[in-house]
């Protein structure tokens, strides 16, 4: 999120605060006490500033939004699940974005009346295609690592694990961030998947792994626990590489609409196998279509207009 974030920063000024204060307190904080810890703070930021914009994954009512003089707008990152919101709390706020049609059928078919569309964007000047012809090997770049233990099986790790152990032409490069990293490692070596198996545990250039993959794959059990769509998915599109996506996750729709890769539809080493076939059957099709709709969508431009038009609603610039 941060890229995203510091986008609209340098376009429209502002300041970042972290509501969570979980990273430095000694005690754990329930969700219902973010932000009180710098409620003072913000107060007197108000004075410089016309909104608010919180970023988080679900639809939760956090207590501290009610006490802000300014307009909040709620930017959900991830998909809505099927569990209603309290809907009379996110009709009080000024907006809510989403940025995918699935959740925002959703909300407002619970009644939200203030929900807006805000599709992600990135700096796709970043990446460049480069073109990996597909033999008997197929290697996939494998995004959005797991924060906790359970997220090895949510986020289809372990499910990515066992269909490389079931398919020697499959390999796996994997982005990791520094947490979990040494379980990892043991997974692997448990597994035998050495030879099969990369965990690039440090900072990289995704344009230079991406270049060296044929594909790019996200998967999660639940829309909740990796954003709509998942920034690793938007950078290989950018670079012309097809993708696989769980059925989950909402960015699943958009591949099915424009043919720009497979989709996953369970967390199970069987459907991965399954999707991952289909990709090379096809995979000189699925690539071109990549090519075309990576360029066209996901501009980070667009998004900043987007996140533009709400503003001025917030603002009472426009109807």
């Amino acid at each position: 999120m941060s890229q995203e974030i510091n986008a609209l920063r340098a376009h429209f000024d502002g300041d970042l605060v972290y509501l969570n204060p979980n990273q430095f307190s000694p005690l754990y904080v329930p969700r219902l006490l973010f932000g009180f810890h710098k409620l003072r703070q913000l107060w007197a930021r108000e004075a410089n500033l016309q909104m608010h914009q919180l970023y988080n994954p679900d639809p939760f009512p956090f207590p501290i939004l009610r006490l802000l003089r300014r307009p909040v707008i709620y930017t959900l990152s991830c998909g809505v699940q099927n569990r209603q919101p309290r809907v009379a709390f996110f009709n009080s706020l000024a907006a809510v974005t989403v940025s995918d049609e699935r959740s925002l059928k959703r909300l407002k078919s619970w009644g939200l009346d203030n929900c807006y569309l805000v599709r992600p964007g990135i700096d796709k000047s970043r990446f460049t295609f480069s073109p990996l012809p597909l033999h008997s090997e197929i290697r996939l770049m494998v995004g959005s690592a797991p924060w906790a233990q359970t997220q090895f099986r949510t986020k289809g790790v372990d499910a990515l694990l066992s269909a490389a152990q079931q398919s020697p032409n499959l390999q796996l490069v994997f982005l990791w961030r520094g947490v979990l990293a040494e379980e990892m490692e043991r997974r692997v070596r448990r597994m035998n998947l050495d030879k099969q198996v990369v965990v690039l545990n440090k900072r990289v250039d995704v344009n230079e792994v991406l270049a060296n993959v044929h594909a790019c794959i996200t998967l999660a059990a639940s829309p909740a626990i990796v954003r709509s769509y998942p920034h690793s998915l938007m950078d290989s599109l950018a670079a012309g590489k097809p993708i696989l996506v769980s059925r989950a996750i909402p960015m699943s729709d958009y591949v099915e609409q424009t043919g720009c890769g497979k989709v996953v539809e369970s967390v199970t080493p069987e459907s991965i196998l399954t999707a991952i076939e289909a990709l090379a059957h096809r995979y000189e099709d699925l690539q071109k279509t990549a090519q075309q709709v990576g360029q066209r969508d996901f501009a980070q431009q667009a998004m900043i207009a987007s996140f533009q038009r709400v503003y001025d609603y917030v603002l009472g610039l426009t109807n």
